[in-house]
């Protein structure tokens, strides 16, 4: 809520609109909009999404979110990413997690997110019910997961990993249990699989969406 009001507010200066404009476009009155820009009220998805509509903004999705922490540089962030921070990255095949590259983005459709990556991003589509847990974070088959290479893997983070010898790689979460490192299921029904040297880490699990 609170980033939807932000970025209304900063569309609104950009645009020099007023309440009484925004409220006019809508064909509600300047209270309501007032209510909705100070939380006295708490808008639906249906009205946020009207709002920025009306604004010339796209429209909002529902999704459950993993994020990695970046470091904070606010005051070097343009206004145009800070308020519009949506960024392009292509869905690949997990037959094809290492050839994604910008070169060849009229192979792929794309899918926005907010989560500026640090390198050549890219989505997945959960196969499989591996990383479905009974309870806690849980991560569904179709749902959609973002890939960032260069993301250190370290304990506790959820990545994709390839076995030598093959094609196809896997979605796992990186534990440490008495100096070992495993690749581990949230499915507490499959085994967790021993991380060796020959193993390669292909990216770092950013974000995860459903979309409804």
């Amino acid at each position: 809520m609170d980033k939807w009001i932000e970025l209304v507010k900063a569309k609104m200066s950009e645009l020099k609109i007023t309440q009484e404009i925004l409220a006019e476009r809508l064909e509600m009155s300047q209270g309501g909009i007032g209510h909705w820009l100070t939380k006295r009220r708490q808008p639906g998805i249906e009205d946020m999404n009207r709002v920025l509509q009306a604004l010339g903004l796209g429209f909002l999705e529902v999704a459950m979110v993993i994020r990695e922490a970046e470091d904070s540089q606010e005051d070097e962030v343009c206004l145009t990413q800070k308020y519009n921070p949506y960024f392009r990255y292509p869905v690949s095949d997990w037959r094809e997690t290492s050839v994604v590259r910008d070169g060849e983005q009229g192979q792929y459709r794309f899918e926005l997110s907010d989560y500026h990556a640090k390198g050549a991003a890219f989505w997945l589509t959960v196969v499989g019910d591996a990383m479905t847990a009974p309870s806690g974070l849980s991560i569904a088959e179709g749902m959609l997961i973002l890939v960032d290479p260069d993301i250190e893997a370290l304990p506790s983070k959820l990545v994709i990993a390839q076995w030598p010898n093959t094609s196809e790689a896997i979605f796992r979460k990186l534990i440490e249990e008495g100096g070992q490192h495993y690749l581990v299921p949230l499915n507490p029904t499959y085994p967790k699989a021993l991380y060796t040297e020959e193993c390669r880490i292909i990216g770092v699990v950013v974000q995860a969406t459903a979309k409804f």
